[in-house]
Formats: structure tokens, C-alpha cells, sequence
């Protein structure tokens, strides 16, 4: 029989060249190199050690450990730990200087500023090598939990509801076991009923000393009130497709021509409208004045829309009805369910005409108008705008409309609606905002403009979602989670320039 040597695949020593394993057109080589470019002064002001104290650990290699392990799907410190002493590719890229998980989670945590300083440098690398173009910038967020609990969120009466439902049912449990033990010498509380009631005192108490520490409620939009969270109280309930989630939108500013993240901020609010105006003055230094901005109908507000018309910036912003207005999209409803087999196939009969504007009279005054049926109906409301238009409403009694023999002629669901009330145009008034953007939006050229958003901007999501595998932010409080978004979007440009060099 054939003998064969041994294959050991845990051998002890091995010469090694750490540089050779940096493969020229991969990702970790392109990161070594552009990395040693940038200027990481601004993470020296953490550190305290000019005169006393150990070396630091150098922020370069800190800043290379944690991108490669993010292009990995690779978020917790102590994986990116593990990573460095076992993985060749990052003992290569980090010199072999076995970084502990608490100095990884550190650096991560306190950089915010410090990586916004490197996203801009490498905005600029990026921009000399010509890969941003500033025809389109595409602007989407995305919705993803925090390391917080949904339900600690609410608002200070709901917290303070708590507690005392909390105190009542320790001080009930307690009263019930002394009631009980009346007869014996001393009162005696079994091990479990006895920790239920710490525990509940405990929480209540920590409530309490919340509430004592946050006098007061996060506002939210519109004068009203954001739920806060005790654990992370700079989060925010998120509504999305799978449930709510109790979290962060990340938002990304992307460019059309390679899709280079320009800007990139995490935000604890689930409301989009707030972020636009922010979101594009934090990029203006990167917009020029022709720079088309495209954003979904999440963004869309006549308060935006002038905000943007204030600033002079060049904008495609969709609104909800946008689709049904599109004869593109027609026939989409029909794509969703699919109808019956078995249902009747014969011809509807055609709807009967109903009494319009034009059949009814109005008075010379303008304070009624009369229906086909000789009733009056009274003028409802003022400062009606329709369809670009001023418009004045009137509205039938429900007795002179209960009774009416022209009921089924002149309403739609005679059944159901109790009155009949009317819109005559009077004159057209000047366009709001969104009817502007409407306009614009349904051209021919605005369609064409718009359409390239999907594009550009989903791809950026489908990379750092599925192949970066960002599933959650692992940290709390709204500038550390900004800071590993930044880190996100910076693998990504990274990714981006290393691969227009290798075309190159």
C-alpha cells in the first residue's frame, strides 16, 4: 500500500514573509497602501503618553484591523482579536502586534471625529483619481437595530407608570407573605417571592433615577413627542417591513458615476423628511451647483422642497403618488394577486354618470349652491386648493339628501355616504412646491433623470448589508454608531478604488 508524508495543518513555526501575503489587487493590499497615504494625526488626542506612560498601540494598524474585518462581516472586537493572533492575512496587514479586544473596542468607539477625518481624505483620494463625477448623487437610508432593547423605550409618564405599577406589586407581594405569617414569630419570605421583590424594587428604582437624569422628553417632529429608550436613549423605534426595530437610519449620499459613497451619518430618528436638509449640507463641500439630487418619496415635504429651493439646489424628489401618476406602472396592481380562475369573466356594465360641478347652481353670492334636485347646499370650509386651483366647497344637509329620489345619480356609494358635497374652481393659484417637483418630475426627462437612482444608490446597500454582512450597529449612542457607519462606507470607497486601479 501507497505511504504518503503527513499533512500537518496547525504547524508551530513557519518562515513567513508577513508583506508577500499582501496579494497585489486585493482588497487588504489596497488598504495597506492607501492607509499609510492618509494623515492619522487626529487620532492622537486620545492618547496621554508623550512623557509617561507604555506605547500605544499605533492607530494605523488599528485603522487597517478594523476596515479589513468589516470587509469580512467581522463587527465584534473580540472575532477581529481572534482574527489578528490566527488569520495570516491580518497578522500580515497588522505586523503581528496582537491587539487586545478592549483596545479594538476603544478605538472604535471614541473615534467618530477621527474617522470623519479619514472618510474625507479618502474622499479626496478618490476624487484625484477621478472616480467621483457629481452628475447624480443618490440619497437612501436604511433601517438597522441597535444594542438596545425596543422595550425600554417609551416616554417619561409611561417610565413613571412603571415604576409605580412595579412598587404596588412588591408592596402587595410583601403584604400578602406578612398577612400569611401573622401566627408565627417572625415573618418569613421564601428564597423566590424574596429575589421577585428585590428585583422589582431594583427596577423601579433605576427608573426612578433615569427619570431624575433626563427631566425631560425627546421632542420629535411636529411638536410632538419621541419615545426615549433607558438603554440608549439617542436611538429611536424604526418601523420597517419586518416589524419595528429599535435602532438607527443610515443614511448614504452616493455618487452616479462609481458609486462612491460621498457622505455617510447614522441618525436615531425613523422620520426621513427631518434628515434631507442636514444630510445635504454636510455634503456641500463634495455638491456643485449642477449636482442633480435624487431621493425617495421618505424625503419628500413641501418644507424640504422650499428648503432646497432656498439653498439653489438642483433636485428629483418623488412623492407617494408619483407611480400611479406614471402610465408605466398601470397595470402593477395586477401583479400582486392574481386573480380568481374561476371568476366571472362577462363584460361589466359601464358605471352610470354622476351629477357633476356643472349641475349644480351656484348663487351669485357664493354662500350656496342648489343641487338637480332643488336642495341647498351650504358653503363648507374656505381656502380650498385643488389641482393647482381655488376652489370652493359646498355640502348638503344629511335630511336633504336622506330622502332625495336622485340619490343613486349623484352618489357614488349611495348606501353608505350621508350627504353630497361639491368643488367649483374659481381660479388658479400659484404652484406650491411639490406641484412644481410633480411637473418636473413626471417630464420625460425628469423620468429618465429619476430612474437611474435605483441604480445607483441600492447596490451601495446590497454591498455593505449582504456581502459585508451588516446586519446591526454593535454599539450605543448616536456618535459612536456614526463613527462604524463611516467605517462601513469607507470599506466601501476602499473597495471601490481598489478596483478602478486594478482596471487601471
Amino acid at each position: 500500500m501507497a505511504r504518503y508524508r503527513h499533512i500537518d495543518m496547525s504547524p508551530r513555526l513557519l518562515p513567513v514573509d508577513l508583506q508577500a501575503q499582501l496579494v497585489p489587487g486585493s482588497f487588504a493590499h489596497a488598504l495597506h497602501h492607501l492607509v499609510d497615504q492618509l494623515d492619522l494625526s487626529a487620532f492622537d488626542a486620545h492618547y496621554r503618553n508623550d512623557q509617561n506612560g507604555a506605547p500605544a498601540h499605533a492607530p494605523t494598524m488599528l485603522l487597517k484591523a478594523v476596515l479589513l474585518a468589516y470587509s469580512q462581516g467581522m463587527v465584534s472586537s473580540r472575532s477581529i482579536e481572534r482574527a489578528c493572533r490566527d488569520n495570516v492575512l491580518f497578522i500580515a496587514l497588522t505586523g503581528d502586534a496582537k491587539p487586545h479586544f478592549t483596545t479594538i473596542a476603544d478605538f472604535v468607539s471614541r473615534s467618530r471625529d477621527a474617522i470623519a477625518s479619514v472618510f474625507s481624505q479618502v474622499l479626496t483620494l478618490l476624487d484625484g483619481e477621478g472616480l467621483i463625477g457629481r452628475e447624480m448623487f443618490a440619497i437612501d437610508g436604511v433601517k438597522l437595530p441597535s444594542n438596545a432593547s425596543k422595550h425600554r423605550s417609551g416616554t417619561r409618564a409611561e417610565f413613571l407608570a412603571q415604576a409605580q405599577k412595579m412598587e404596588r406589586a412588591a408592596a402587595t407581594m410583601l403584604e400578602r407573605h406578612q398577612a400569611n405569617d401573622a401566627g408565627t414569630a417572625e415573618d418569613v419570605l421564601d428564597a423566590k417571592a424574596a429575589a421577585r421583590i428585590d428585583r422589582l424594587t431594583s427596577d423601579a428604582i433605576k427608573i426612578r433615577q433615569w427619570l431624575a437624569e433626563h427631566p425631560d422628553d425627546r421632542p420629535g417632529s411636529r411638536g410632538k413627542i419621541r419615545k426615549s429608550n433607558r438603554t440608549d436613549n439617542e436611538s429611536a423605534k424604526l418601523a420597517t417591513d419586518k416589524g419595528v426595530i429599535q435602532g438607527y437610519c443610515a443614511v448614504a449620499v452616493v455618487d452616479d458615476k462609481h458609486q462612491v459613497i460621498v457622505e455617510a451619518s447614522a441618525h436615531g430618528t425613523g422620520a426621513e423628511q427631518e434628515l434631507l436638509l442636514p444630510v445635504l449640507d454636510a455634503c456641500a463641500a463634495q455638491r456643485t451647483a449642477t449636482t442633480l439630487i435624487t431621493a425617495d418619496a421618505g424625503y419628500h415635504s413641501e418644507a424640504n422642497l422650499a428648503g432646497l429651493a432656498e439653498r439653489q439646489i438642483n433636485a428629483l424628489i418623488a412623492d407617494n403618488a408619483m407611480r400611479r401618476r406614471d402610465e408605466r406602472f398601470v397595470e402593477q396592481d395586477k401583479h400582486l394577486a392574481k386573480p380568481d380562475p374561476l371568476h366571472d369573466k362577462s363584460r361589466k356594465k359601464a358605471k352610470s354618470r354622476l351629477f357633476g360641478s356643472a349641475d349644480f347652481i351656484i348663487a351669485p353670492d357664493q354662500s350656496h349652491a342648489v343641487c338637480p334636485a332643488g336642495k341647498h347646499l351650504y358653503r363648507n370650509g374656505k381656502d380650498c386648493t385643488i389641482g393647482g386651483y381655488a376652489a370652493i366647497k359646498f355640502r348638503a344637509s344629511e335630511a336633504a339628501c336622506k330622502d332625495c329620489p336622485l340619490r343613486p345619480k349623484c352618489l357614488r356609494k349611495p348606501q353608505t355616504t350621508r350627504s353630497r358635497q361639491v368643488a367649483v374652481l374659481t381660479r388658479k393659484v400659484e404652484p406650491t412646491h411639490s406641484q412644481r417637483m410633480r411637473e418636473r418630475i413626471d417630464s420625460e426627462r425628469g423620468r429618465e433623470q429619476y430612474g437611474r437612482r435605483f441604480a445607483i444608490v441600492e447596490p451601495v446597500f446590497g454591498n455593505v448589508r449582504a456581502n459585508k454582512r451588516l446586519d446591526r450597529f454593535t454599539l450605543r449612542s448616536q456618535p459612536k454608531v456614526d463613527g462604524q457607519w463611516k467605517l462601513f462606507a469607507l470599506v466601501h470607497n476602499i473597495e471601490k478604488w481598489a478596483n478602478y486601479r486594478k482596471v487601471a
